[in-house]
């Protein structure tokens, strides 16, 4: 890893007092007594409705036959009761893994991967993440949201942390772990090629899922696991893959090739809550975060945070989206944090937030971008 601090920061000040969001808000899964663990939200628009999927556990986090739900809502007040995209299978933990369009078809992305067999014990997955096998990436699609087809192998074998995203270019990069897989393919569905923060020589044999990054943390010797990332492009053409480090601050690797190589890992100033996050653009142009940047204490995962930018590089207008507590309901391995995984989406005026609850409920919060708060220009910063 690089010695040099990148530049990126949020200069958040967790005694500041920021201003709270007019929010609207919508529970779309809250348990009851039964598949109590709900993670890794997606939010889209489709042909008229709204979609989302989440992954979706009995008890615990990433266990033996998770699923994945989806849920539609023509108005984004009332969603259908969620039902199976990909229903549990013996054995199989399968991960909700974002969406993509094109050409009036909706793609849906679904990681999948098994236990070792010394990771299960008297049928029970360990608290370790050690042992998986078989980490692929498939997608369902559909012309109507309704008929859906199979999962479809895509070649490559990554959980994602995002759907694929579009650069400038056009072409599409999925934001993982250590591994940022691009295609030139408008349709997202073929041509995938590897590439991430692994030494070239590494890339035939890299498998990007939740104990991956530990491994290449301990082969290159670094300080910290970098994983789950989310890009933002600037006008320079730069791509900024901001990384989570489970420590206090982000990092972030930069690619200058259109994503075809990227840059040793560096540190940022950016507080973190040891957690995901996403990040995009506003239709005037600004850069936003949502996550939760209050990194102490760490995993609580409150408050929901909307923090602009004017260049990319100073993320210092801060705005609470949410901040209520929730109180968990269904104890379980790993679950906890009040906002967990925030995925955003930018759609008639609004800008739409899913966030899971305690890793057990699903809610999905909007605000009109016309309140979101006006970012001082550079000049007004002196």
């Amino acid at each position: 890893m690089t010695l040099e601090k990148s530049p990126i920061t949020n200069k958040y000040d967790n005694t500041a007092t920021h201003p709270k969001l007019p929010m609207e808000r919508v529970w779309l899964y809250q348990p009851e007594g039964e598949w109590c663990y709900s993670h890794h939200p997606h939010i889209t628009f489709f042909a008229g409705r709204f979609y989302a999927i989440w992954s979706n556990g009995m008890v615990n986090e990433d266990d033996i036959g998770q699923r994945v739900l989806i849920s539609i809502s023509e108005d984004f007040i009332n969603w259908t009761t969620p039902v199976p995209l990909v229903e549990s299978q013996p054995g199989i933990i399968y991960t909700a893994a974002g969406f993509h369009q094109y050409d009036g078809k909706l793609i849906a992305y679904i990681g999948q991967y098994e236990y070792k067999a010394e990771a299960i014990v008297n049928g029970q997955r360990q608290a370790s993440d050690q042992g998986h096998k078989n980490t692929r990436l498939s997608a369902c699609v559909t012309s109507d949201g309704e008929h859906w087809s199979g999962l479809i192998d895509m070649g490559i074998a990554i959980i994602p942390n995002h759907g694929p995203q579009p650069t400038t270019s056009g072409r599409l990069i999925i934001s993982g772990n250590i591994s940022f897989p691009y295609t030139d393919d408008p349709a997202g569905l073929s041509g995938w090629k590897m590439t991430g923060i692994y030494p070239p020589e590494m890339v035939d044999g890299i498998v990007d899922d939740s104990e991956s990054f530990w491994k290449l943390r301990d082969e290159m010797q670094w300080t910290v696991g970098l994983c789950e990332g989310s890009y933002y492009q600037t006008d320079d053409k730069i791509i900024h893959m901001m990384l989570r480090s489970n420590e206090d601050y982000l990092w972030v690797t930069e690619s200058s090739d259109n994503g075809a190589t990227w840059s040793n890992p560096s540190a940022t100033d950016f507080t973190d809550n040891a957690t995901k996050f996403h990040f995009g653009r506003l239709p005037d142009g600004r850069f936003y975060y949502v996550g939760c940047p209050d990194p102490q204490p760490r995993w609580q995962r409150n408050p929901l945070v909307l923090s602009l930018s004017h260049n990319g590089v100073i993320f210092d207008n801060h705005a609470i989206i949410a901040d209520k507590k929730y109180e968990m309901k269904y104890p379980g391995m790993h679950k906890g944090g009040d906002y967990g995984y925030p995925h955003t989406m930018i759609h008639d005026g609004y800008l739409y937030v899913i966030v899971s609850r305690q890793k057990e409920a699903v809610e999905v919060l909007r605000v009109k971008v016309s309140t979101s708060p006006p970012t001082p220009s550079p000049k007004e910063r002196g």
